[in-house]
């Protein structure tokens, strides 16, 4: 079982358009943690601006919010799940070595767009991913990071 966390995004578009990579990734379920913006709002009506970018995905994929993420990663630590980071760290390794374990859960996470995941997080991570920049420029939007990562580790 694969599962996504995504964390403190800001963008709504953002979260549209990781909620259908998540669906072409093959991706379980979805936890919305912190501000997170959901498919619905408070109200229980879809988002529209949501649903623009999703086409969909976010009617079909398996998701849930929670307030925190912490409890997120205690309770799928506890579950056997391997919890994946995607980010840019002193610690992390090239995303294009990382093996994900047969017939075990797997849970990919990642951050908000503009400082990433915090540090206290990602030492709950058993591995942080990094993809390599080439470029005069650090990093790729969130839901493009996570499109490539997830495309590659996935072996899709």
């Amino acid at each position: 079982m694969n599962i996504l966390i995504l964390h403190d995004i800001r963008s709504v578009e953002n979260v549209g358009a990781m909620f259908r990579t998540a669906d072409a990734a093959g991706i379980d379920k979805i936890y919305l943690t912190g501000y997170t913006p959901t498919p619905v709002d408070r109200f229980g009506r879809k988002r529209r601006d949501m649903a623009k970018s999703a086409l969909g995905a976010e009617e079909f994929v398996k998701w849930e919010y929670k307030k925190s993420v912490q409890n997120i990663l205690t309770k799928l630590k506890k579950d056997g799940f391997k919890i994946i980071a995607l980010e840019q760290d002193e610690k992390s390794i090239d995303y294009r070595t990382l093996r994900l374990r047969s017939g075990q859960g797997n849970a990919f996470i990642v951050g908000t767009e503009v400082t990433g995941i915090p540090k206290n997080i990602l030492k709950k991570c058993d591995v942080i991913a990094e993809i390599p920049m080439r470029g005069k420029k650090e990093s790729l939007n969130v839901s493009v990071a996570l499109g490539v990562a997830l495309f590659r580790i996935c072996n899709l």
